[in-house]
């Protein structure tokens, strides 16, 4: 658990998850905004969390890279585009969260190598 207790990519998911889901608190939204915002923010934060606690789940990081990627689409897709703090964070967060998942993917790929995926590596 130590080792995983050191993943920068989680920490930065945790980081991001909680900044996203917190900032109704300090910006102008409307309920679309918001909730949007909660939710995805919670489940960027929840997923981080999951993989610093275990990295025996290798779904985790393309989870949060699907979060990530509805995070940058939910102020068009739930209509708050024109909510400039709401957007941008939405928009800045779900980038940030592609990228951080797209840099634990290798990690977690590494990991599990050898670890019944049938893959075989020679040195």
């Amino acid at each position: 658990m130590k080792a995983a207790m050191a993943r920068w990519q989680d920490w930065a998911a945790v980081v991001i998850g909680v900044v996203v889901a917190l900032s109704p608190l300090w910006m102008d939204t409307n309920d679309a905004a918001m909730w949007s915002m909660i939710v995805l923010g919670a489940l960027v934060a929840v997923a981080g969390l999951a993989h610093m606690m275990s990295a025996e789940m290798p779904a985790l990081p393309w989870a949060m890279g699907v979060l990530g990627v509805l995070m940058f689409l939910s102020p068009w897709v739930m209509g708050f585009a024109d909510m400039a703090g709401a957007a941008w964070t939405s928009w800045i967060g779900g980038v940030l969260t592609v990228l951080t998942a797209m840099a634990a993917m290798p990690e977690g790929s590494r990991l599990h190598i050898g670890h019944g995926g049938g893959l075989v590596t020679h040195h």
